[in-house]
């Protein structure tokens, strides 16, 4: 499973990839996607889960276009965006979620809950412990 976006959602995509790995230990990645062509697009397969994050305004059309090199080589993509960009999106995905259009500054902290309630949901699925993931700690102390 792959995490990508730009700019600020890459940033997004790095905390929901490790967020899905702390708590349903699966491996997932997060790239920007701007960078997908100088490698991790060779991992694609068909039927890989790609999640795009799209929400910051500026770089929109130039993720629909990193976006349609995943789903030209098999990939099933998850869209996230900002309303307003609904049906571009859909035009270009499998599956859609919008959050509210707010301030560039605070959209990757609005994007990221869905992404962490799709992390808390596939480890309950799979049957973890999720107040209790394995191997961490709630702070770390280092001398």
């Amino acid at each position: 499973m792959y995490f990508i976006g730009r700019n600020v959602d890459y940033a997004a995509s790095l905390e929901a990839s490790l967020k899905l790995k702390e708590i349903s230990y699966i491996h997932s990645e997060a790239y920007t996607a701007g960078e997908l062509k100088h490698g991790p697009i060779s991992l694609l397969e068909d039927g890989t889960l790609v999640i795009a994050i799209a929400t910051y305004e500026k770089l929109f059309d130039k993720m629909m276009s990193n976006v349609r090199e995943v789903k030209a080589r098999g990939a099933v993509v998850l869209g996230i965006t900002v309303r307003g960009k609904e049906e571009a999106l859909k035009q270009e995905t499998d599956y859609q979620f919008c959050v509210p259009d707010i301030t560039d500054f605070m959209l990757p902290s609005l994007s990221i809950l869905p992404l962490q309630l799709f992390a808390y949901y596939v480890a309950s699925m799979k049957g973890c412990d999720i107040d209790k993931p394995r191997n961490l700690a709630k702070s770390v102390t280092v001398e």
